[in-house]
């Protein structure tokens, strides 16, 4: 496919002119891994025995290490996680050539066809000069693509998402083509509005039975319009929360250790021996 760019386009010159004084090294790590990988498919009894359903727990996996090692700003950890998958997408596409379905040429080009498909702003005459334009673009161009016009927005959203990461993608999609609030004003009164009605099911000050399933359904309201909010502050809900998972995993060890170090128990402390040690560890993480 010919390459078209937007007149004096500021993308041109960085595109077509900067070199890549590393490419052909990256070409022959790249050769090296396919050379290894069908060595592997074809003596290892291992390799040999894999499918793509044997992998693909294997993959959530090392995709959820690489996300570990992300948030813990561990680059050589991410290094690794990154090998790790790029294995496997090699080793999915090795999968599919012996089935004679498609071969990993045809996936890193069907990937390249898509990504000039889907930025006119950069290979056609299309102008999008921020972010927002450029997503628009991207959602309104899927729904035109062949076998999506009868599709919803929505419905490329992955249903084995966790339920945080999904409320994120499907507030960012109905964005996309303009559903969206105008104001983060607006989202926090929303927020405001779900914690009143949270509050009216699961009142603090009644201690009679509660209708779990109303207040559930309540409290993924709350959820659902934080997690909107921080969309508008520009924040990842998922990462945010983790970050406070690993914080409290972090200052509850200590806890633990500390504690034990004097020959406490748990089991035997009370709150207030224990809010110490917690109060020692905010100091320190």
């Amino acid at each position: 496919m010919k390459r078209k760019f937007p007149k004096n386009s500021k993308y041109m010159s960085k595109i077509v002119t900067t070199p890549d004084p590393g490419r052909k090294k990256k070409l022959e790590a790249f050769d090296r891994l396919l050379t290894i990988m069908d060595e592997l498919r074809e003596n290892c009894p291992w390799d040999k025995k894999q499918t793509m359903d044997s992998l693909r727990y294997l993959t959530i996996e090392e995709t959820y290490e690489l996300s570990d090692a992300i948030i813990e700003e561990d680059y050589q950890e991410i290094k690794k996680e990154l090998g790790d998958l790029m294995l496997h997408n090699v080793f999915y596409a090795r999968i599919a050539a012996e089935k004679e379905e498609f071969d990993v040429a045809d996936v890193l080009n069907a990937v390249c066809d898509k990504l000039i498909e889907r930025h006119p702003h950069i290979y056609g005459e299309v102008e999008a000069n921020d972010e927002e334009a450029v997503k628009r673009n991207w959602e309104q161009i899927k729904l035109k693509e062949k076998g999506n016009t009868k599709k919803s927005v929505l419905g490329g959203v992955p249903q084995s998402l966790p339920a945080m990461v999904k409320a994120m993608r499907i507030q960012e999609k109905a964005r996309g083509v303009g559903f969206d609030w105008e104001k983060k004003e607006q989202v926090w009164e929303k927020v405001e509005e779900e914690m009143q009605e949270f509050k009216n099911e699961f009142n603090i000050e009644d201690e009679g039975l509660i209708d779990k399933k109303k207040a559930q359904a309540e409290f993924g309201d709350l959820l659902f319009s934080l997690v909107n909010y921080a969309r508008f502050l520009n924040l990842d809900p998922e990462e945010a929360l983790e970050r406070t998972n690993k914080k409290f995993i972090k200052r509850f060890q200590y806890l633990e250790a500390e504690s034990r170090k004097e020959g406490k128990s748990l089991a035997d402390m009370t709150l207030a021996e224990m809010d110490e040690y917690w109060e020692k560890a905010k100091s320190l993480f």
